[in-house]
């Protein structure tokens, strides 16, 4: 309903003598209507209408849909006016209903005025067109002047009068740098009294390096320069290179075709240099999705379908987004046109992958940057300073471990001179011991205790001994193999 809303406030509008346009009024008719059934994707009886020579030929009927001037002769009004099961749309589609009064009125009068298809502007190539005879040429300083100038005068219009040179200056500076002037550039400008001062000045912004940076800018919003990378963890994307080409290729004036090769496949160019390779950082800005969950072959797929729509934005002036579930209604692009695109960028690896089940990693393309001159230098100057670093911290480390061997050998004397004799393992005499599981325990010759009876499922062995005279400054627990054991212990398992 809303595509017929649409028509019908569109028919309303157009007066009843006005000549009745393909884009504007019939297109949209056929669209809602016709298309479905006999558009680019589908041609029921042979028959299709979203182009003239399939209209004028057409179906299985071997009679044409469409007889340019001749209303009557024309099968398609016979078909939208049939009161009967053959009408067009047919019944048994309920979500398509037929057409109206005034829309077979409007079908009926484009025959009539001869059925004249029409590409979409976008798609016609410009001619260009005379230039109008204007009275007012003293305010012509280009042919775009005399085009206001004839719309202007036709309504009995004046253009207001000039700016004053301040306020031109400052409209020129934020036009083409977004930048103001300063104040003894507006007082320069105001006192040049010459006749091209302002040109001049126009020359001035077109070579300064800010005017790249400024028209960059909307370029950048373009290639998605400063989009999110992904829609949880927004990592850093390290694409700085790419935004100084983009300044680099506006303020070297680099001819638009040239700027779009090295973007859209400045990589597979013969012996491409490195500045091409950057350039295609253009599509290496798609979102990358790096948060739990992600499955990363979703991520490349979303990736190349956004590479595949931003080309068609920004190069084809047109959205492609249609035509990924079907046909697109309006503009020439099929369903299988979209996925041929698809295919020239479906050639990319896997970017993001799993971090331990939980979070996800890019691990996409990287490049070297090559270094300048002065960038050169100062890199071999840094290296350098970094081995001279590493030398003297390997020098540092040998003598720190060779004080250090030296210091523990004297601590070692000094405590063996305050012990008078080295400290050794005594083993220790035991006076009384007892098993919470009431285990017996046997005292052996060699000083150990070896517990007996049946073991319990858990015990709490308790153990005294007589202090020795000598300091303590450890105490060691072990567990001893016996022949009374199974396979002589150590432990007390009874079960094979």
């Amino acid at each position: 309903m809303r595509h017929l809303h649409t028509v019908l406030i569109t028919l309303l509008a157009i007066p009843l003598n006005a000549e009745v346009g393909f884009n504007r009024d019939i297109r949209p008719i056929l669209s809602d209507k016709c298309f479905s059934c006999h558009g680019m994707d589908q041609q029921k009886a042979g028959l299709r209408l979203d182009l003239a020579e399939g209209a004028l030929k057409g179906g299985k009927s071997g009679k044409p849909a469409i007889v340019p001037g001749k209303p009557d002769e024309s099968l398609i009004l016979h078909r939208v006016t049939h009161p009967g099961e053959d009408r067009m749309p047919p019944p048994e589609k309920d979500s398509i209903d037929p057409l109206d009064k005034q829309q077979v009125d409007t079908l009926r009068r484009w025959i009539a005025g001869g059925a004249k298809y029409q590409t979409h502007w976008s798609y016609q190539k410009p001619v260009r067109p005379e230039v109008p005879v204007v009275r007012n040429t003293s305010r012509v300083s280009n042919p775009i002047d005399r085009f206001i100038l004839s719309r202007l005068e036709a309504r009995n219009w004046k253009l207001s009068p000039p700016a004053d040179k301040a306020r031109l200056l400052r409209r020129v500076h934020l036009d083409l740098t977004g930048l103001p002037p300063s104040i003894q550039e507006v007082d320069a400008f105001v006192a040049d009294k010459s006749p091209d001062a302002y040109r001049k000045v126009v020359g001035e912004l077109l070579d300064s390096k800010r005017y790249g940076e400024h028209w960059a800018r909307q370029w950048l919003d373009l290639a998605r320069y400063a989009d999110s990378n992904g829609f949880q963890a927004d990592q850093l994307r390290d694409s700085w290179a790419y935004r100084d080409w983009v300044i680099d290729a506006m303020n070297a004036d680099m001819p638009f075709d040239q700027f779009t090769i090295e973007q859209i496949a400045g990589d597979l160019l013969p012996s491409p240099t490195p500045a091409q390779k950057i350039a295609t950082g253009f599509h290496r800005t798609p979102t990358c999705n790096v948060e739990a969950g992600v499955d990363p072959e979703e991520n490349r797929t979303n990736q190349v379908v956004d590479r595949v729509n931003t080309t068609g934005t920004v190069w084809l002036g047109t959205s492609l987004e249609c035509a990924q579930c079907h046909s697109h209604k309006y503009d020439p692009f099929s369903q299988e046109d979209y996925y041929r695109l698809f295919a020239f960028f479906n050639n990319t690896p896997l970017e993001v992958k799993g971090g331990g089940g939980v979070t996800y990693n890019f691990y996409g393309p990287t490049m070297d940057l090559p270094l300048s001159g002065k960038q050169g230098i100062q890199m071999k100057e840094a290296q350098a300073q970094l081995k001279k670093a590493e030398t003297q911290l390997a020098s540092a480390k040998k003598e720190a471990d060779t004080g250090f061997g030296k210091w523990l050998r004297q601590k070692k004397a000094e405590l063996d001179r305050d012990r008078k004799t080295t400290p050794a393992w005594n083993p220790v005499k035991f006076t009384k011991w007892a098993s919470s599981a009431k285990e017996p325990f046997e005292l052996l010759e060699d000083g150990s205790l070896l517990a007996g009876g049946t073991p319990g499922n858990k015990a709490l062995y308790t153990f005294e001994s007589r202090a020795p005279s000598t300091p303590v400054a450890s105490l060691k627990l072990d567990a001893l193999t016996h022949k009374s054991l199974l396979n002589n212990g150590p432990g007390r398992n009874t079960t094979p």
